[in-house]
């Protein structure tokens, strides 16, 4: 019996909420007078003993469903968001407040690079445990959006302002009383600025919702996708609003350095780009019904993912 291949989804991180793909697909057979080829090459669920039997007769086929992942609890969940927030905020804000004690020995490329290795890093580090959100503003996005269910909510953003605040606090212990160079103020006008980090928000979670709700998108190079995202979107703001993307970015280094200056741009703009970024990325995606459609081979040119 032969059977047709069914091209397999990519595996998504483990954002909370996200949906998976199918375990497997279906299959049809036809009857061929060759009883020694395997029966299901092409389903990987199944294994085939060796062939040991007289001519004419089956072997046993035997199939095992995967476990799925144990559940995860609330307080792990959040335990892993504050630790990967505060390495987010600490990194970020550390090369910012190392680029001003140097003189600009960092450079706006050291800036970017270093803030899109911090995100990359705790994304796979933390994602199979909390979804590696980091951000408030990721948080809404995915809860408006029925990724993340909205009583975690609370818990997960205290979580990320307590991480901000420690990781400031921190940081102005050490670099006291050079800390100004870690807060994110705009150098341009207050509807600019606006203007910048609502866009360079939409870019980001454009790209984050892409990765981690689609089951057709690379799941596997998330952390290196919104990584890379994060860099650019530095370089393209990080001069004028210092490219925060994220309201506890702003908000804990605020707080250290006393330095309060346009912070509603900071706290309003992430979340409205976020919330717009998800929702165009969530309009334009193929659904289900016609992802079916596509999988299946054509004469289509193939995709670069396969």
């Amino acid at each position: 019996m032969d059977t047709e291949e069914i091209p397999s989804a990519p595996s998504t991180p483990a954002t909370p909420g996200t949906p998976g793909a199918p375990l497997f697909g279906g299959f049809k057979s036809e009857r061929t007078n060759n009883y020694k080829k395997s029966l299901l090459k092409s389903c990987k669920c199944f294994s085939v003993e060796a062939w040991a039997l007289e001519e004419g007769s089956l072997p046993p086929v035997s199939c095992t469903m995967p476990l799925p992942p144990p559940p995860v609890s609330l307080t792990r969940k959040v335990g892993a968001e504050f630790i990967g927030t505060l390495i987010l905020i600490f990194a970020g804000t550390a090369t910012a407040i190392v680029n001003q004690k140097t003189g600009g020995s960092e450079t706006l490329i050291g800036l970017a690079a270093s803030t899109g290795l911090a995100v990359m890093i705790v994304i796979l580090a933390t994602g199979h445990i909390s979804g590696a959100h980091l951000n408030p503003s990721v948080t809404i996005a995915f809860a408006a959006l029925k990724h993340f269910p909205w009583k975690n909510v609370p818990a997960y953003i205290v979580a990320q302002i307590l991480a901000s605040i420690c990781a400031a606090f921190i940081l102005k212990g050490i670099f006291h009383p050079i800390m100004g160079g870690g807060v994110t103020v705009p150098s341009c006008g207050n509807g600019e600025a606006f203007v910048l980090e609502f866009i360079i928000t939409f870019n980001l979670m454009f790209v984050v919702t892409a990765v981690a709700t689609d089951t057709r998108a690379v799941g596997e190079l998330a952390g290196i996708a919104v990584g890379a995202t994060v860099m650019l979107n530095i370089l393209i703001a990080g001069p004028a609003t210092g490219a925060s993307m994220n309201p506890v970015r702003t908000l804990g280094p605020a707080i250290a350095a006393n330095n309060f200056k346009a912070i509603w741009v900071y706290l309003t703009a992430p979340i409205l780009g976020a919330l717009a970024g998800a929702g165009v990325y969530t309009a334009v995606k193929l659904p289900d019904d016609k992802a079916a459609r596509v999988d299946k081979p054509s004469s289509a040119a193939p995709s670069f993912r396969r």
